[in-house]
């Protein structure tokens, strides 16, 4: 403990305009969060500000990012603040490391206030690229609308905040920090916690590890891939799937976290997961996985490099469940999957009679359901797969629940999908992303495709694309109340809906730290037996000339065509 009391100070401060949180945090370019004056002071405090403060004095808070460039420099800020708010304890993992499901972990594990999570996610990191701040509550998930909202409103009107400026913390040592601050009464305490273990109990808790060290390191073993992309989840896949599970060292690669992701977009997909891909279509290996940077998204491929789409993914692991221990004890209460993510799920809840929910994008959106006790499993097409144990999407839970399929059912991963599609049917999907296009342009196309949508003579028209025809059911601009509260969450996506089920969506996304995206999602049921293996971009091409058509998305956004398609 030091000796001198640490000087608390209250600093004049001016407020800014753009502090707005999406669905996952703030995020900006690094360097604004660098050069703009107290522009990281100003959203820390605002997030403590949002806190009550009998609720804020002597609580404990997680604190925990995925390694990327200015993440050790804003964990000193932060801890910094928290002390001089009144926060009693915080919670840190070695080196300022901390998963984002394992942050949730924590959260729940030692009934801690909330956390904060230093990521922008799958984007690219350094001193050119991304950073982000998201601030979790104390169920462990994202902050819900009332939370962020009420801290965008703090942000604009913000004039000082609080911080012990002279107080530093040793983030590389395991152990308890305590410090004595003038004006307190108890010491203030920081400890620092190794990052994996209190997630790995939770996980050995869910999974029988005996059968899966069985699948990597038995007699009959499989051979795996997986591929960290020098983010977060690195040191937790060496020591969870090759040191404990037997997986051979060589087997788990880029597992060092890097602040830049070794110059590499930390984003688990077809497009930027290239290596893996590649190695993949090798035939070496029987199963591959990718992670993001802060570890909650995962990609699943198959030998010769078998692309499991993320809805399907979801659907498989519901078709299979009772494959994982955790739900042989605690049953299915239900599952849900966001508007934008193929209805592949559906089809296994109708067929399950298990209760399914449509939410927006966002897992605040899960987790409301899942703290009423009605969620069991969920997923996102966005390569986010989750369950109830946590409230943030996991990519290594997802992993280790395929991992669990394959040892129960001594199959492939494309002869499992096989078998789902001829027994569910097959939805066709991709998602075409448009990025960083002028933001004006892309509301002012959203907004007349609403128009275009929202006219009654529209329901009823049918499109013509070669020698098929498409009917529209409905449309709409998805809205959402939640079963739980009554909450209303509007203008969530547009939906177009044909006779048959296919769907054409388009959404304007909310989290990239320059510009705007555009989304269009197309997706497409089919159970004829003889169409169930075609390629996604041939069998979804006729949605794709409609989707193209109604929207002018390359004339109004000046794009020839998608930054990134999945």
């Amino acid at each position: 403990m030091n000796d001198s009391p640490l000087q608390v100070l209250t600093l004049p401060t001016s407020p800014y305009p753009d502090q707005r949180p999406g669905t996952n945090g703030l995020r900006k370019k690094t360097h604004v969060f660098q050069s703009k004056k107290n522009y990281l002071h100003n959203f820390i405090q605002c997030i403590f500000s949002s806190i009550d403060l009998r609720d804020r004095q002597g609580s404990t808070m997680v604190v925990g990012g995925d390694g990327r460039y200015f993440n050790s420099t804003a964990i000193q800020v932060i801890v910094q603040m928290a002390a001089a708010n009144g926060v009693g304890r915080v919670v840190i993992g070695q080196n300022g490391i901390m998963s984002t499901p394992a942050v949730s972990c924590v959260i729940r594990k030692i009934k801690a206030i909330g956390g904060i999570i230093l990521t922008a996610s799958h984007n690219p990191g350094g001193p050119d690229g991304d950073f982000g701040i998201k601030f979790n509550t104390a169920n462990g998930g994202p902050a819900p609308e009332a939370v962020t909202n009420k801290i965008f409103q703090l942000s604009r009107t913000i004039e000082e905040f609080a911080i012990c400026p002279e107080l530093r913390v040793d983030l590389g040592t395991i152990g308890k920090q305590s410090f004595d601050l003038e004006n307190k009464f108890k010491p203030f305490t920081v400890e620092i916690v190794d990052p994996v273990e209190s997630y790995a109990n939770s996980l050995r808790n869910i999974f029988d590890f005996a059968v899966l060290k069985e699948l990597l390191s038995g007699d009959n073993h499989i051979q795996i891939r997986l591929d960290a992309m020098h983010g977060v989840i690195g040191p937790y896949v060496k020591k969870i799937l090759c040191e404990e599970l037997g997986s051979p060292a060589n087997s788990a690669i880029n597992c060092v976290p890097l602040e830049d992701f070794g110059g590499r977009h930390p984003d688990p997909n077809l497009t930027y997961a290239t290596d893996l891909v590649e190695t993949m279509k090798s035939g070496q290996y029987d199963f591959g996985a990718a992670f993001d940077g802060d570890g909650d998204r995962n990609m699943i491929l198959g030998k010769h490099g078998f692309f499991v789409n993320p809805s399907d993914s979801v659907a498989i692991i519901a078709a299979n469940i009772f494959c994982i221990p955790y739900f042989q004890h605690t049953g299915v209460r239900g599952f849900a999957r966001s508007m934008p993510t193929s209805a592949a799920l559906d089809m296994v809840a109708r067929a399950t009679k298990i209760q399914l929910y449509e939410t927006p994008t966002g897992w605040r959106f899960f987790g409301s359901l899942m703290d009423a006790g009605r969620l069991s499993l969920c997923g996102e097409e966005s390569f986010g797969t989750g369950s109830d144990y946590i409230r943030e999407k996991d990519g290594l839970w997802a992993v280790l629940a395929w991992l669990s399929i394959l040892a129960a059912r001594r199959q492939s991963v494309d002869d499992i999908m096989t078998d789902h599609w001829r027994t569910y049917g097959r939805n066709y999907y991709t998602r075409f992303d448009y990025e960083e296009v002028d933001l004006d342009a892309a509301v002012e196309m959203m907004l007349d495709l609403e128009l275009m949508i929202s006219d009654r003579a529209f329901i009823g028209q049918v499109f013509t694309v070669g020698k098929k025809k498409y009917q529209v059911e409905a449309a709409d601009n998805f809205e959402y109340s939640d079963p739980v509260d009554g909450t209303i969450s509007r203008n969530q996506g547009l939906r177009i809906i044909f006779k048959g089920g296919s769907r054409i969506i388009f959404r304007l996304s909310g989290t990239d730290s320059f510009g705007a995206t555009v989304r269009l999602y197309i997706d497409s049921y089919e159970k004829d037996m003889n169409k169930l293996f075609q390629d996604p971009q041939v069998a979804l091409a006729e949605l794709v000339t409609i989707a193209l058509q109604l929207s002018l998305i390359h004339e109004r956004t000046g794009r020839r065509g998608p930054t990134v398609i999945t």
